[in-house]
This record gives structure tokens, C-alpha cells and sequence, in this order.
């Protein structure tokens, strides 16, 4: 029997947008893009995918159907605010992609208002610390479980 996979939200989340054209329409609503037609050009996606990956996502309540067009019925697609609270995902995606895929080309760059070139960080809330990973300890509070795997009742 195999044994059960560590409960965790990065895998629930991964559920529904870890796919490519799931997170590919993310990119493309961020960057204004809200139109089948126009999403399915910049991503690429089969039209059949495309249709589903949009479904899942307004199901989910990632993004909404708004209707621009009575006839014939046309809708296009809004980040609800579940959906744009995953921009700082894809900010730091594509900030990994800049670094280590497209370090000599990159495709895109975002600029700040205030006119430099974007470079994401993750913060604490609290006190506006810099979260790398010697700032943080995990505090696993899922029964059963430690931070290195099931709890075996062996040290």
C-alpha cells in the first residue's frame, strides 16, 4: 500500500493552477488579456483545454465570466480577487525564468511605478523582513506528520 503523500496547501494549490495553461491564462488576465479568442492566441492552448482549463478556473472562483456581448452571447474572463492574489506567483515565476532560463534574453520586464525594472521579493507582513529560507522555521501542525515526513514515533 502506498503511503499517503504530506497534506499540504502548495499541493492543493498545484491541483488547480499547477497546470501550464492554467497558469498561462493567469499570466495573460494579469497582463489584460480577457478574451477566449485572444487567450488562446498568446498561450498557445488547444481550444478544448483552453475551455476546460477557463471552467475550472471560474468554478474554483479564480476567475469570473463577465458577458461583453448579448448577441451573440460573448464572455470574457476577470481575476475575481482569489485570482489576483496569485499575480505574486506568477511575479516570481517568471523572476525565477529571468534569472535562470532567460537570464541573456527575457522576454518580458515589468517595471514598478517607480520606473525600475521589477525584482519581487517575499516579505513578512508583520515585519517587513526579507522570507528566505534561514528566516523560517515550519511549524507543522498536521497530526502525524514533522517536517521531514510521517511521524514514525522514532527518533
Amino acid at each position: 500500500m502506498k503511503a499517503a503523500a504530506r497534506p499540504c496547501s502548495i499541493a492543493d494549490t498545484l491541483a488547480l493552477v499547477g497546470e501550464k495553461y492554467a497558469l498561462l491564462v493567469l499570466r495573460e488576465v494579469s497582463l489584460g488579456v480577457h478574451r477566449f479568442d485572444r487567450i488562446a492566441r498568446n498561450t498557445g492552448a488547444p481550444r478544448d483545454v483552453l475551455t476546460a482549463r477557463l471552467n475550472r478556473l471560474v468554478e474554483a472562483g479564480v476567475l469570473e465570466k463577465v458577458a461583453y456581448s448579448e448577441r451573440p452571447p460573448r464572455y470574457e474572463y476577470r481575476a475575481t480577487p482569489a485570482g489576483q492574489e496569485l499575480q505574486p506567483v506568477l511575479l516570481t515565476l517568471m523572476a525565477w525564468g529571468d534569472r535562470h532560463l532567460n537570464a541573456d534574453d527575457r522576454p518580458v520586464v515589468l517595471e514598478h511605478r517607480c520606473g525600475a525594472p521589477l525584482s519581487p521579493v517575499v516579505v513578512c507582513a508583520h515585519c517587513g523582513g526579507e522570507a528566505d529560507r534561514a528566516s523560517l522555521s515550519a511549524d507543522v501542525r498536521t497530526p502525524g506528520w514533522t517536517t521531514t515526513g510521517p511521524d514514525t514515533g522514532t527518533a
